[in-house]
């Protein structure tokens, strides 16, 4: 593959992913089609060679823009996506466009060219798993493969299973060159400060007590970026056609316990956070079993100490305050509205 597109390519996964390209396969070059929503940011893409990454401005709902560049490609790698589980219960309908209506628009054009394609999803597909005291549990207690039947549980997430319906009704309807992934929860450098892990980070570094759901026990799978783009890489080079692989890395803590190794690792008492009101339908537990990644494609996960992998993403946020200090303010702002 010498030509790819992706689509989110200048937000916090699918900008890592490009520069995993990039510093990985010279060879490849990468077109980024980003509406620059506010999880989009050009920052992300800042001081990769131009000769390598094209960024174009559009929405993957634009047909005509998709078809355009589509046609002179070699493969499309789709992680664009509305993705905040709280705006999706306050808004349903960006998700419904973006997740929905766009992901079936790069499948038309994907199918009309031949082109391959890549489905980036999520684990929230499947809904929850039941809690485990026993954690962190490799090989311990149920966990999500790809034949999990799906049961999400906020629009963002039931947005996400359509999607990914609607590629495997493609794959087997029209003979569309795919593959899906569902990855596990992601943290690293550029994730946008409304998510959890970063939210806490800045929260600290901007004087602000961290904030917990409920008692915080719900349990989320880590893996470092890094690892979710070297897993998705490995699929669009090696997977089979029509194929569902599921990217995890053995990485399941519960959020209390991650917001006081965030309090530890950043010199801080480990009880001096905030417990809000749950939120809505919050998920239990999340737990991938990438077996069949592992063994088929020979896939291995490279970021496996999560405390390791924390320190450097707090360092990451400590020494990029410009990126994320002039976005803080309203952040803060519109989860103090919610109660949150």
């Amino acid at each position: 593959m010498k030509k790819i597109i992706v689509t989110g390519g200048a937000g916090f996964i699918g900008s890592n992913f490009v520069r995993y390209v990039v510093k990985n396969y010279p060879e490849v070059h990468v077109t980024v089609l980003d509406k620059l929503t506010y999880a989009g940011n050009r920052a992300n893409l800042a001081e990769l060679p131009e000769n390598r990454v094209k960024l174009i401005v559009g929405d993957i709902t634009d047909t005509n823009l998709v078809d355009s560049l589509v046609k002179n490609t070699d493969a499309v790698v789709h992680y664009a996506a509305e993705s905040h589980n709280d705006n999706s219960l306050k808004d349903p309908l960006p998700f419904v466009q973006t997740n929905l209506i766009g992901t079936y628009t790069l499948i038309e054009a994907c199918r009309k060219y031949d082109v391959r394609f890549h489905h980036v999803s999520t684990d929230e597909v499947y809904g929850d798993l039941p809690l485990r005291e026993d954690l962190p549990g490799e090989g311990v207690g149920e966990k999500f493969t790809d034949k999990t039947p799906y049961n999400p549980s906020s629009p963002y997430s039931s947005t996400k299973a359509g999607s990914d319906l609607l590629v495997r009704a493609w794959v087997r309807s029209f003979g569309l060159r795919a593959t899906i992934s569902n990855c596990s929860n992601n943290y690293g450098p550029y994730q946008h400060i409304e998510k959890f892990i970063p939210r806490q980070i800045t929260n600290i570094l901007s004087d602000i007590r961290p904030k917990l759901y409920g008692e915080g026990k719900n349990v989320r799978d880590w893996i470092h970026t890094n690892d979710h783009s070297s897993g998705v890489w490995r699929i669009l080079t090696k997977g089979r056609i029509g194929e569902t692989y599921l990217i995890g890395a053995n990485g399941e803590k519960d959020n209390k316990t991650v917001v006081e190794l965030i309090l530890e690792l950043m010199g801080e008492d480990k009880s001096g956070y905030d417990h809000v009101d749950d939120r809505a339908g919050h998920d239990l537990r999340y737990a991938i079993d990438s077996t069949k990644l592992r063994e088929e494609l020979g896939w291995i996960p490279q970021f496996t100490d999560f405390r390791e992998g924390l320190q450097a993403t707090i360092k990451w946020y400590q020494e990029n305050r410009a990126w994320w200090e002039a976005d803080k303010t309203l952040v803060e702002e519109i989860y103090v509205k919610s109660g949150q």
